[in-house]
């Protein structure tokens, strides 16, 4: 009878399941990310619907009053530095004054480092070459709304899926009072002396904030032992340590700037 136009009620039920399962698909598909500001805004209520159950209320509102962060976008399609030589990197970024001054941090904090190195196998060196590289010992460590940053870039088609993760971890911080919708830091969201995006703050903060050197420092040791450093192992390229340093930043010759200020920093030359 299927062929006179009846169905069957287990024809029909199954209809009705597949239209009920077609509309949930709907309804659980990603917020659609964009390359300009003109989505940011439908893109938050979406994914505020998709975040529910996820992310408090709290949390969402925060998200809320975000907004599409031009300076953010700027600083991602402009990272031009990372394809200079080694040379010209580390003469962009100040390396001798890196050293002088991480020189001088390493006598004057040397009860600290000796206690960092003791409980994560950290020597001073690396630790105030990314101090030094990041945010120059702490001097500038950004002015970007935080939470712009990191929902501007998991809206941003880019790398939309990697920052969705880093906005999930925000939400979660802003939850624990790490963070707030009025905090500011560097472009990407990093925040912090040594620049934690927000799942690494979760990760391998150590407990209190990142705007406190110490804190900062230890958890930057944190990092790297998460990464599989150890212990009197050399952190040079081709050592087993700089497998560690690569984790902490995927550009290349950054990887060479740290490695290499961090040495002449424990080597005292």
């Amino acid at each position: 009878m299927i062929g006179r136009g009846f169905t069957t009620p287990w024809i029909a039920t199954g209809i009705v399941a597949a239209s009920v399962l077609a509309a949930l698909g709907g309804q659980a598909e990603a917020a659609q990310c964009g390359n300009t500001g003109a989505g940011f805004e439908a893109w938050k209520r979406e994914f505020a619907q998709e975040a529910r159950g996820r992310a408090s209320a709290q949390s969402l509102a925060a998200l809320a009053e975000t907004s599409y962060s031009t300076a953010t976008i700027s600083a991602d399609r402009g990272q031009k530095s990372f394809k200079l030589s080694l040379d010209q990197f580390l003469a962009k970024r100040g390396g001798n004054t890196i050293v002088a001054r991480g020189r001088q941090l390493k006598q004057q904090n040397a009860a600290l480092f000796a206690q960092i190195e003791q409980r994560y196998g950290v020597p001073p060196g690396p630790l105030l070459a990314i101090w030094g590289m990041e945010t120059g010992f702490g001097a500038v460590k950004g002015n970007i709304n935080t939470l712009s940053a990191v929902a501007t870039l998991a809206y941003d088609c880019r790398r939309s899926e990697y920052f969705t993760e880093q906005l999930y971890a925000a939400l979660t911080l802003v939850d624990r009072g790490v963070l707030t919708a009025a905090t500011r830091g560097a472009a990407h969201g990093e925040v912090g002396h040594t620049q934690f995006l927000p799942k690494n703050v979760l990760t391998y903060g150590t407990g209190g904030s990142l705007d406190n050197s110490s804190t900062a420092l230890m958890s930057t040791a944190n990092f790297l032992k998460g990464h599989g450093w150890r212990a009197g192992a050399g952190y040079q390229p081709g050592e087993p340590n700089f497998a560690a340093i690569q984790g902490w930043n995927a550009a290349g010759v950054y990887q060479k700037a740290i490695a290499l200020l961090g040495q002449r920093i424990d080597e005292g030359r």
